[in-house]
Formats: C-alpha cells, sequence, structure tokens
C-alpha cells in the first residue's frame, strides 16, 4: 500500500544508480557536462554541483555521453531542486 500524505514518495518509476555522464542545456547555463545519479523510466537525478539550474517547470535539454554511439537529445523538465543536484522529468 502506497504512503500518503506530505512527506510521501511521489515517484512512479523505481529509480536505478547509474554511473555516467550527460550533457545538459540551457540558455541560463550553456551546455555543460555533469553527473548521473540515478534514472527510472519517468526521469533522472542529476548531480550538478555548484551548477545554477534554472527554477522548477522549466525545460532543458540533454544527451547521455559515452563511447557507444551518439544518444539522443532529449527533453526533460526540473520538478525538484536540491543542495546535491536536481531531479528532471522526461518530457516529449
Amino acid at each position: 500500500m502506497k504512503e500518503t500524505g506530505p512527506g510521501a514518495e511521489k515517484r512512479r518509476h523505481e529509480r536505478t544508480p547509474l554511473c555516467a555522464r550527460i550533457r545538459i542545456t540551457h540558455e541560463s547555463f550553456g551546455s555543460r557536462i555533469v553527473k548521473i545519479r540515478d534514472i527510472s523510466l519517468g526521469g533522472v537525478f542529476l548531480l550538478v554541483e555548484d551548477l545554477q539550474m534554472p527554477p522548477e517547470g522549466t525545460v532543458i535539454e540533454g544527451q547521455v555521453q559515452d563511447d557507444y554511439m551518439e544518444r539522443p537529445v532529449v527533453k526533460m523538465e526540473v520538478v525538484r531542486l536540491e543542495p546535491s543536484g536536481v531531479g528532471l522529468k522526461f518530457v516529449d
């Protein structure tokens, strides 16, 4: 049974730890490569350190950086800002 009320877990998808880099792009900070902490079917949490992220509701672009092949650029909405990073939801 899911907990409800203040502080209840709101995620619909299980998070999976992931050690990878992603290039994020937005007019407020340009283009930066940051680390991914975890990912799910619905979104991703990035470790952005000292990067000033735009406010919740802002859509940014991201592209996973790895050595296998070029990855698609995806749109993600800022849904949570924390001292350690930012939670992003995948959008169409």
